[in-house]
């Protein structure tokens, strides 16, 4: 991006660069006049439903979402809205990796995706959309205890671990996402993409921390349901944002089960109805949750757990130093004592070092470019961890900047070389540098040769946390893995564009009140080129009524439209919601 705009909200300004590359513009003047109209048909579908089963209050929601029913919401006015409770908002083009969808929820940015679902795909998409985003998790961030929770799991989630696997299934989700939302997609390629998930989703092995993670997200952020077993509401988004899942969910058929830490032992499919959902009786249990699944992950446990964590994930990880020394690279060996811990870790490739957060001058990835390893663990002889020795102490022992030391480790590690450089951060040594040194294993077996240069040895009796990406992310240039695969935008045909033109005719009599004598002009229109449309013709008819006004036209629409309902199943449930909103109008006065 070549300028970025943070819609003068601190939390969109605060934003790493790392996570400023997913982000698009949004191009409100891309929408189209149907595009507005599904998102108003959903929306006023979602509001005449959902004031009965959700959670919140609907509509004051929406409002400090600054959103409305009326139309898709501009980036701008939604940043305004959500300032005040100290959240914003970016687009960024359909699905992003998860580690990074987490992170953005760590900064307490919610992120849409910019495109809108196709009239055709009005009840339900799996891409992620507008309606999905925004109608779907923006209007409950107003509520304290829920957006505590949502910052919390992102800045959790942004430390999970994960696999090859988790980045294929990504691969292959956002992939079929894109050809379901084609308007010419091929069906073979659909159900060829769609074998592929399946196939992925049976193959992921062991499920890795952000596999899980994703599960208490999906169960909670997504699909969640708050109360009683018995009467529940609903605040998950893709319920809230899927006007079909929205009203099925809340049939018995769909067996409700206690959310708690065992709901990470259920998968979910993203292109299935749920056939269960989880139900808590308040926001403060899914905090609790997540911190009894937070103290199973390897940035809290550390050690030989951790680490072999980091090896099987392949990726850039960081282990954390009892000292604070953080060692960011891809880790490839360790080695274990007889008490079971770690005494020795290595890298392999570039390896930055840092100290909370911020990388060490001069310990960058091209300092570190061929890998890095280090001891872990005590000194011989001392009861005292050589990060804790004072300078007295230290000088007691031989380790003096220009002296030559000789240091023996409990694990039976030993090290001779000439100290170079003693790095000390607070009251804590983090960093000894060495030249012509030699460390060699308990067996003999060298682990630095003089010949390779100089040695940075890192101080710390333990590994106490081990997690997924650097420490200092904008230094070491995390650029987190980003998808080549483009979002679907579409080119318009002439005949489409008309169609358009008659959206926008109808909703300019709506916003005006006025030159309603159009109507039938447009709806003579709508039968002579566009005899599939039902949106617009019942948009029509919702006027007319309203107005009380053209009873010929508006038997003639009703008529087709019921005749639509009845022939073609599939818009049979649409036509008549929209038939009973007509009966039972959204009041305008709540929707400004």
């Amino acid at each position: 991006m070549s300028h970025f705009n943070d819609f003068n909200n601190p939390q969109v300004a605060a934003l790493p660069g790392h996570l400023k590359q997913f982000i698009v513009d949004q191009h409100y003047e891309h929408y189209t006049p149907i595009d507005h109209a599904v998102w108003r048909y959903v929306m006023r579908q979602n509001y005449s439903y959902l004031k009965d089963v959700a959670y919140y209050p609907y509509i004051p929601g929406l409002q400090k979402a600054g959103l409305t029913i009326e139309q898709i919401p501009n980036l701008q006015e939604m940043n305004d809205a959500l300032g005040k409770i100290g959240w914003g908002a970016v687009t960024v083009d359909g699905f992003i990796p998860p580690a990074a969808f987490m992170e953005y929820q760590a900064y307490r940015v919610l992120v849409i995706a910019a495109d809108i679902r196709q009239l055709k795909h009005i009840e339900y998409t799996p891409a992620p959309d507008i309606i999905h985003e925004s109608a779907g998790h923006a209007p409950i961030i107003a509520d304290k205890d829920y957006h505590e929770y949502l910052s919390y799991f992102g800045s959790i989630g942004a430390k999970a671990m994960f696999s090859a696997e988790d980045f294929e299934l990504y691969e292959a989700i956002r992939a079929l996402s894109i050809l379901k939302e084609m308007p010419d997609a091929d069906e073979q390629e659909i159900i060829k993409a769609e074998a592929y998930v399946a196939y992925c989703q049976e193959n992921m092995g062991e499920p890795s921390e952000m596999a899980l993670l994703s599960r208490l997200h999906w169960w909670t952020v997504e699909y969640g349901l708050i109360g009683t077993l018995e009467q529940p509401k609903i605040y998950g988004a893709g319920l809230l944002s899927s006007i079909g899942e929205s009203s099925t969910c809340m049939q018995k058929d769909i067996e409700k089960l206690r959310y708690t830490i065992d709901a990470v032992k259920y998968s979910y499919d993203i292109t299935k109805p749920q056939p269960h959902l989880f139900v808590t009786p308040d926001f403060q249990n899914l905090i609790n949750v997540l911190e009894e699944f937070a103290y199973t992950m390897a940035f809290r446990r550390g050690g030989v757990f951790g680490l072999q964590k980091a090896i099987d994930s392949k990726n850039t990880c960081t282990a954390v130093y009892t000292s604070g020394l953080q060692v960011s690279g891809t880790f490839t060996d360790f080695k274990t004592g007889a008490d079971g811990k770690p005494y020795f870790i290595k890298t392999t490739g570039a390896t930055a070092l840092a100290f909370a957060n911020k990388q060490l001058k001069g310990h960058d990835k091209g300092y570190h470019k061929d890998g890095f390893s280090s001891p872990v663990g005590k000194l011989k002889g001392y009861d005292k961890d050589l990060e804790d020795f004072s300078a007295e102490e230290l000088k007691v022992a031989g380790i003096e900047k220009g002296n030559s030391a000789n240091l023996q480790f409990e694990s039976g590690i030993s090290l001779t070389g000439k100290i170079k450089n003693i790095l000390i951060e607070g009251d804590k040594t983090i960093l000894i540098t060495f030249v012509d040194v030699t460390v060699t294993d308990k067996d003999g077996s060298v682990l630095f040769d003089p010949a390779w240069g100089v040695y940075d040895m890192a101080v710390g009796s333990e590994i106490t946390s081990v997690f997924c990406g650097a420490a200092d992310k904008e230094a070491y240039e995390d650029i987190a893995y980003k998808s080549k695969t483009e979002t679907h935008h579409p080119a318009y045909d002439q005949k489409t564009k008309e169609l358009h033109k008659l959206y926008q005719q109808v909703r300019d009599c709506r916003t005006k009140h006025a030159d309603y004598g159009y109507l039938g002009n447009v709806w003579q229109q709508l039968q002579k080129d566009h005899h599939d449309d039902w949106l617009c013709a019942l948009e029509i008819l919702e006027i007319l009524d309203h107005e009380d006004i053209e009873p010929v036209i508006c038997a003639e629409i009703r008529s087709f439209l019921e005749q639509k309902a009845t022939g073609e199943p599939e818009y049979k449930k649409l036509i008549n919601d929209g038939f009973y909103l007509i009966r039972h109008p959204v009041e305008q006065k709540l929707v400004v």
